[in-house]
């Protein structure tokens, strides 16, 4: 006799499957939010300390911080490689048990960072970054195809955006408080611990997307090799463009917010470290209403132009506040507050509404998580490139200086690929293409079955 899934389900998630829409979405979005969050502990507060002096590498003296970045990028960009694979494939049921499992491996890889030689530290900072790198498709994995998935994204997109100002101000507490620089990124990630095992149990009791929800964002499914080859294919060009622009976002925004702690001090923000959480609230309020107001739009195909329309604004106000930045027109604050609002507001829809609009435009029975592990892959390439760019063939260049070269750059690539990709998309997810129809009933998550 099989058993009956209903009886298997548990108690709270019953109660959710029965829930009105606002509780079940107020319940996900603070679920993802604080499991993502906590990630952020242990990925960005050794960020916090300065590790000064220089580290052998390849035959050359390179900066210490620098080295440790670059080492934990590169894990980070190893894992996104694997995630193509791991997280489009994972049945939906191991999602949480592997995302304590990937947290609890990099606070291990923290814990070596004291105990190994000065020139080893970088091993710490690789392994740490390995297991870290599936937790947002993890998460995501609980959101995707459901009718407010853009408030839903919004609101996990939210906690990249301000647990890293957020941690890094608790690992500065930390060193001020005495913890030694090499132990304070382990301690970090042992406080956030019992938060996170709290969130990873939250998220396992969400319910699956209703028949609703497949209906207006179709049916999401693991996508093996086969299935994710053929997607690519279908809309190479665009996808292709796409993912050169997200490597230059990923490379910006990553240098931005890596080296925030330098750049802060260099505009004359030294004795104030808490503004490196409070300048990312407005960031964030700006990045993440962008995202929301998708959801107003039930036409897919007219949500996918919105989102780039949207993606173009951002990528317009980086480069346009640094011309007036460096014209004098504004001060350093606002300067690095615009900066990130705009790189943020057209990062982050890459990370939830940008896939699932166009999985859903498209028909296609996918998962947007094997989109943004793909662009995630290659981006956090381009953010290597260009971590060792500034060590190596711009060393003496200021970090002000630097951040504002990017934006700027960003600026211009992003305007011209955006306008190519609208118009690309817009065709290929006409009538004469499109599988299944693109409007969604209602912006209700949660409703129960009929």
């Amino acid at each position: 006799m099989q058993p009956d899934p209903v009886a298997q389900r548990s108690r709270l998630t019953r109660y959710l499957e029965r829930a009105p829409g606002a509780v079940l979405t107020a319940y996900a979005v603070f679920a993802a939010f604080g499991a993502y969050f906590c990630m952020y502990a242990y990925r960005k507060a050794f960020a916090a300390g300065k590790f000064a002096g220089a580290v052998p590498l390849f035959g050359l003296e390179l900066d210490r911080k620098t080295v440790l970045l670059l080492a934990q990028v590169v894990g980070y960009c190893v894992s996104k490689f694997l995630g193509i694979k791991i997280v489009s494939e994972l049945a939906p049921a191991r999602r949480a048990v592997a995302i304590v499992g990937c947290i609890g491996a990099a606070e291990v890889a923290l814990l070596l960072l004291p105990l190994l030689p000065t020139e080893l530290e970088a091993v710490a900072l690789l392994l740490n970054g390995l297991p870290l790198g599936l937790v947002w498709g993890l998460v995501f994995g609980f959101l995707e195809g459901r009718r407010t998935s853009e408030i839903l994204g919004a609101g996990l997109c939210a906690s990249f955006i301000v647990a890293s100002g957020a941690v890094k101000s608790v690992g500065k507490m930390l060193l001020d408080a005495g913890a030694p620089e090499v132990w304070m990124p382990a301690l970090t990630g042992a406080l956030f611990l019992p938060p996170l095992l709290l969130c990873a149990f939250l998220l396992h009791q969400l319910p699956p997307p209703t028949a609703e929800d497949e209906a207006a964002r179709t049916k999401r499914a693991p996508m093996n090799a086969a299935a994710r080859a053929a997607f690519a294919r279908a809309y190479a060009p665009g996808l292709v463009l796409l993912v050169g622009l997200y490597v230059a976002l990923t490379a910006a925004r990553d240098f931005r917010d890596n080296f925030a702690r330098e750049i802060w001090d260099a505009l004359g923000y030294a004795e104030a470290p808490s503004v490196l959480a409070a300048a990312e609230v407005p960031v964030a309020v700006f990045a993440l209403l962008g995202v929301a107001v998708m959801i107003t739009i039930r036409d897919n195909r007219r949500a996918l132009l919105a989102v780039h329309a949207t993606m173009l604004i951002g990528v317009l106000v980086a480069a346009g506040a640094t011309i007036l930045f460096r014209a004098g027109a504004i001060g350093p604050a606002a300067w690095m507050i615009a900066v990130g609002s705009g790189l943020y507001v057209a990062y982050v829809p890459y990370n939830c509404v940008l896939f699932d609009r166009l999985i859903a435009a498209t028909g296609s029975v996918a998962t947007a998580g094997f989109l943004i592990y793909l662009a995630d892959a290659f981006g956090y390439l381009g953010s290597s490139a260009l971590l060792l760019y500034k060590n190596l063939g711009q060393p003496r260049l200021p970090w002000v200086d630097f951040l504002a070269a990017t934006a700027v750059a960003v600026g211009v690539a992003g305007t011209a690929v955006y306008l190519a990709c609208a118009a690309y998309f817009w065709k290929k997810t006409g009538p004469a293409h499109v599988k299944t129809p693109v409007s969604s009933p209602s912006p209700v998550i949660g409703s129960p079955p009929t």
